[in-house]
């Protein structure tokens, strides 16, 4: 692999960490917005085993979520693969940056038919609860919780992982 390759992968796998600050006094446009720059959404793929940071998926472009028609109704996509977005949050604290919020939210995907569901609401309700520091992600399966344990515990060497509080630990299963 060329250091361009390894660069770009690199880069894929970055969590968004707290940037500029939408209320820095400036008084314009913006002001009281939220600000998602230091939430990164992690796709879950328990399908092919693997864990990945996909920006995309802020705007509904993620790898999985391309070139597909969304149904707000799951009956009407009854063969579709599952994934998860897990909407994950980093807040530095004093012992370095840790995963202060994570929530999962369900898509299923058929590629075959080209459809898709996730429920928009329920999206928004878990970028909402990750920003504000709940961990919500009982309601996913075992093997993608370990899937999301394993990813986030090897991130940065397990910095992130150790800074961590227990809540989100006890969440997930050893591996």
């Amino acid at each position: 692999m060329s250091s361009e390759q390894s660069s770009d992968k690199k880069k894929t796998n970055q969590f968004t960490i707290l940037k500029d600050d939408s209320t820095d006094g400036h008084g314009g446009y913006g002001i009281g917005a939220i600000s998602l720059e230091n939430m990164s959404p992690v796709i879950i793929d328990p399908n092919e085993d693997r864990a990945f940071v996909d920006m995309g998926a802020m705007h509904a472009r993620s790898e999985v979520e391309r070139r597909v028609k969304f149904l707000p109704n799951k009956d009407e996509v009854p063969n579709g693969k599952l994934y998860w977005i897990v909407w994950v949050t980093v807040e530095k604290g004093e012992n370095g940056p840790y995963f202060s919020g994570v929530c999962g939210s369900e898509i299923r995907v058929d590629r075959s038919i080209k459809r898709a569901y996730k429920s928009m609401p329920e999206h928004v309700t878990h970028m909402d609860k990750s920003l504000k520091g709940k961990i919500m992600i009982e309601h996913m399966d075992d093997h993608s919780k370990k899937l999301l344990k394993d990813f986030l515990a090897d991130f940065e060497g397990g910095d992130y992982w150790n800074n961590s509080g227990n809540v989100l630990k006890e969440a997930l299963p050893e591996s």
